[in-house]
């Protein structure tokens, strides 16, 4: 299982929903629910667009205004990996296609 976390961890661009890490320097863990979360920058007309939108794990989404947004590179560690059948991998190479 430990391999399995690494090797997402270093290759998979983006995790599946439901999985469940630790953000660098997180006291608590946060689940993935979302992908490419777009926000306004501090410059103006700037645009910052996020690879995951999470929630607090275990608690879920109490509501909109505690969204939590990250990118892939703030994962600390992996704790769980979502659900991942062939239409996720269908959306997570256009994910990849993306970038």
């Amino acid at each position: 299982m430990e391999s399995e976390l690494e090797n997402w961890k270093n290759n998979g661009k983006y995790l599946p929903i439901g999985s469940v890490v630790l953000l660098n320097g997180g006291k608590r863990r946060v689940m993935v629910a979302g992908y490419k979360s777009l926000t306004d920058g501090e410059k103006p007309n700037e645009i910052l667009e996020w690879d995951y939108c999470g929630c607090i794990f275990p608690e879920g989404l109490l509501s909109s205004e505690q969204n939590l947004l990250f990118n892939h590179s703030q994962i600390e560690k992996i704790y769980c990996i979502g659900y991942f059948d062939e239409e996720a991998k269908k959306f997570h190479d256009y994910l990849n296609s993306l970038n």
